[in-house]
């Protein structure tokens, strides 16, 4: 199974500017590790993002995971339904080698 380290962006906020609960982040947290088996949640980030001619200025919470492409297009879809009124979701690959190593293990 070839595994990177990706990293995809999630919103603060909805799309009218209410702030997303915690524990609404909290559920899609617990679909990625499902999924993926965990995840890394960095602070919020701002963004800028220009849609249908509107510039969007954001904040976006960058969160990366050790996935396969299948995986991560699983953890893609699973985002455009949970954060269901975002127009875009965006993933990267960050890292194509991955060193995950045990204690104990060589």
């Amino acid at each position: 199974m070839d595994r990177n380290f990706w990293e995809i962006l999630v919103p603060v906020s909805w799309n009218d500017g209410t702030k997303i609960e915690v524990e609404y982040h909290r559920q899609w947290d617990a679909k990625v590790r499902a999924i993926s088996g965990g995840l890394t949640i960095m602070r919020a980030v701002r963004g800028q993002w220009e849609f249908e001619s509107l510039v969007f200025d954001e904040k976006v919470i960058p969160c990366r995971v050790l996935a396969t492409r299948k995986q991560m297009d699983e953890i893609i879809n699973i985002t455009m339904a949970h954060y269901h009124d975002q127009h875009t979701v965006l993933a990267y690959r960050i890292s194509t080698e991955v060193i995950l190593r045990n204690r104990g293990s060589n």
